[in-house]
């Protein structure tokens, strides 16, 4: 009887751990660098999330849940990779013939197109040269999650989630200033 409980349980948690599949997804590209990756990361994320499931207490924020198994899971292929001799392959390859396209056009304004793309580019390009722990928490604000979910997610006092996060966005400041008016 046990075992049914559990599968329905984690059959539950799943269902509604779909909804924060983009969100999840976002974060682990940044992590990552690349598509490929984040959704590998994102699929195992959701992998352990279900095999844990009966360590989810209900009531408790899912989202956090979820955004701390998918950060110690990348932290753990990094430290993995980072001992691995082999580099390289064919996922790696960023495929030929993406353009601004891809990125969508507001009421087709090439213009305003051409702007976004920079400003994206930017921001991103910004956003990759801060720390992974920088990156994180920022992207966990972004997010949505309180500074207290974010320590929950990063495994550390909500006093280094704020330092973290007011040094992160300084340091987006003043990488975007060209963006300023």
């Amino acid at each position: 009887m046990r075992r049914v409980e559990d599968r329905d349980h984690a059959g539950a948690l799943g269902h509604e751990a779909l909804a924060y599949a983009d969100t999840m997804f976002n974060l682990a590209r940044y992590l990552t660098g690349n598509d490929t990756d984040a959704e590998d990361l994102v699929q195992e994320t959701f992998s352990r999330a279900l095999r844990g499931a009966a360590q989810f207490t209900a009531g408790t924020n899912l989202k956090a849940w979820l955004f701390r198994i998918l950060r110690n899971t990348f932290i753990s292929q990094y430290r993995r990779q980072r001992n691995d001799p082999t580099v390289g392959g064919l996922d790696t390859v960023t495929p030929v013939g993406q353009s601004a396209s891809e990125i969508g056009r507001l009421r087709d304004e090439v213009e305003l197109d051409r702007l976004r793309k920079l400003a994206a580019e930017d921001i991103e390009r910004a956003l990759l040269t801060l720390s992974e722990d920088a990156r994180t928490v920022i992207l966990l604000d972004l997010e949505g999650l309180t500074e207290v979910e974010t320590a929950v997610v990063m495994g550390c006092a909500v006093g280094t989630v704020k330092s973290r996060l007011s040094r992160a966005r300084a340091a987006l400041r003043s990488l975007l200033k060209d963006w300023r008016e």
